[in-house]
């Protein structure tokens, strides 16, 4: 594994194709407004069909003591994508469209930036000229917006962006562009004695700055990909630097290993929607008690985008 951002750019920044051998496929969107349902239905917003019947069956037996597939509390563990499983990845990923909207902001800390490509091009607001930057481009943006601040501004800094950016399409923030029957579900494990973890090919702090507010999901339930970070004291007080340098990238393999050293259990469901989740969800599917795994698969443009690579 290389020790530059291309790597981790490539994951964030490029599509990836749809996982066609997937156990259950998933049609997920957003909804606007909650439909009507009876009361009793624990997965309102989900069609009557093989993925809600199995989900429940799944449930039931791992939680009911008497079952044969029964799973102590303890090892209930759930992992799910974010990108593009929890919530929406089009036009680009939400963290690589913050890396743009920060570009002003550096280039006024850094003057001799604004003439220099390609922070020349994104400054310029020229959309169709932005879209055809160059990996070694990206490489560049995502280095000076990520790093050269402490942890603690970089988590002030993404949730301001957060709280005010608004996707292009939608004109909504991101944090309500998350699918309705995955946070059915979300709510449906930990009713039941789950614990939901975010595992992510995106950045972790970035992720960690929403999780809980948007998902229900402490930061600490968050495995993600991450730069090296430097121990420094400022006027007398211990920080973290953001530095310029791969720590770790938390997708395809890499998820099954940060599974592993973040949580230190093999989840028994696993939840994504291309072929970067693959191995997490092998990783799942290979334990030796009860366990289960799916797709979201989005073939839905009207109310979300159509994906079908």
């Amino acid at each position: 594994m290389s020790n530059s951002l291309s790597e981790l750019i490539t994951l964030t920044a490029m599509s990836r194709r749809w996982l066609k051998k997937s156990p259950i496929l998933l049609l997920a969107f957003f909804w606007p407004v909650a439909p009507a349902v009876a009361a009793d239905d624990v997965l309102p917003s989900w069609n009557d069909g093989p993925a809600k019947s199995a989900i429940i069956a799944f449930v039931q037996a791992t939680t009911d003591k008497s079952s044969p597939q029964f799973v102590p509390p303890a090892e209930r563990i759930a992992t799910f994508d974010q990108d593009g499983t929890l919530w929406v990845e089009h036009p680009m990923y939400t963290q690589v469209l913050y890396c743009l909207d920060r570009v002003p902001a550096v280039a006024k800390a850094k003057p001799e930036l604004a003439a220099v490509e390609p922070f020349k091009t994104v400054l310029s607001g020229n959309h169709e000229a932005i879209a055809k930057l160059s990996m070694d481009d990206l490489f560049k943006i995502l280095a000076a917006t990520l790093t050269g601040m402490s942890v603690e501004e970089f988590r002030i800094e993404s949730k301001k962006w957060l709280d005010t950016a608004k996707h292009p399409r939608w004109k909504r923030p991101y944090t309500e562009l998350t699918y309705l029957p995955m946070q059915e579900l979300l709510k449906y494990l930990r009713d039941n004695g789950y614990e939901t973890w975010i595992v992510t090919g995106g950045g972790i702090e970035f992720v960690r700055a929403f999780a809980a507010e948007t998902y229900g999901i402490p930061r600490w339930q968050v495995v993600g990909s991450s730069i090296n970070n430097k121990f420094k004291l400022v006027d007398g007080k211990a920080q973290l630097e953001r530095l310029p340098e791969i720590d770790f990238i938390d997708d395809g393999p890499g998820k099954a290993i940060g599974i592993n050293s973040h949580i230190g259990l093999r989840p028994i469901a696993a939840f994504g929607n291309s072929d970067g989740d693959i191995e997490m969800l092998e990783y799942a599917d290979s334990g030796k008690d009860a366990h289960f795994e799916m797709m979201v698969h989005h073939d839905d443009a009207k109310r979300e985008y159509s994906d079908n690579r």
